[in-house]
């Protein structure tokens, strides 16, 4: 039986978090604890990629990161963002996001509907003369460029954050005793493995959300129990309240 799950990712900074609802009703303990932190270029080894902002008429967002990082880099190095600037983000939810650094317009704003970038493809396609920028984290596959270039679409890649480990203390690694452990980033899977050397999965279930992760999660040796985004779970709580339900079921 499921009753305390490791969320990977930071405490939610609302009550209304879908978390909460999921933990309310399959009675489960949800412990809120990073394996990794995301830390932004500073805009002095941004330059050293020799991207310039200003040059793409339009980005692309995979993430919450990628929109802090762009904001603030941009602010760093003092260039204005133009009001014609386009933003293709992979889900709504990020797409919302935003508006925390400028105005929500919707003739300029584009989301997808499944969390991966080919739910985005057809909507960048009908705008193939965009000069698209794909901000990206320092870990990352070949996915992305793989599909833009099969569009024949103008892009570039550049780094603008990095994740880095954020070690367990000796009293968590002690009291490490989760039924089910969820997973953000590939970083966050080998910082499991640093942290507990000895690590025995057995019944621990795993859930890793995008494609590195869940790779990652293969190639430590573990087993993968659930993968989100997929086309009928879009994001990962859509992904684990179904599994709970299953699981529930079985029990």
């Amino acid at each position: 039986m499921i009753k305390k799950i490791l969320i990977s990712q930071p405490k939610p900074g609302s009550e209304k978090s879908p978390y909460y609802d999921i933990a309310k009703e399959f009675n489960v303990d949800m412990v809120f604890r990073p394996f990794f932190k995301v830390e932004g270029l500073s805009s002095k080894e941004f330059r050293q990629q020799k991207v310039n902002l200003l040059e793409h008429t339009a980005v692309v967002f995979t993430s919450r990161h990628a929109i802090d990082n762009y904001f603030k880099l941009a602010q760093e190095m003092r260039i204005t963002i133009p009001e014609t600037m386009k933003y293709f983000c992979v889900i709504e939810t990020i797409a919302l996001y935003i508006q925390k650094y400028t105005q929500y317009r919707k003739r300029k704003i584009f989301f997808g509907n499944s969390g991966k970038i080919d739910s985005l493809i057809p909507t960048m396609v009908k705008h193939k003369d965009e000069k698209y920028l794909v901000p990206m984290s320092s870990v990352h596959t070949d996915s992305i460029s793989s599909l833009l270039t099969a569009h024949k679409l103008k892009y570039k890649e550049c780094v603008m954050y990095r994740t880095v480990t954020n070690d367990l203390t000796e009293e968590e690694k002690k009291n490490f005793d989760y039924d089910m452990l969820v997973f953000f980033s590939p970083t966050g899977v080998s910082s499991l493995k640093k942290n507990l050397p000895d690590f025995v999965q057995g019944d621990i279930k795993i859930a890793a959300f995008g494609p590195a992760t869940a790779k990652e999660v293969i190639n430590q040796g573990l087993r993968l129990d659930l993968e989100a985004p997929s086309d009928k779970y879009p994001s990962m709580t859509a992904a684990l309240r179904a599994f709970l339900e299953e699981n529930t079921k079985k029990k």
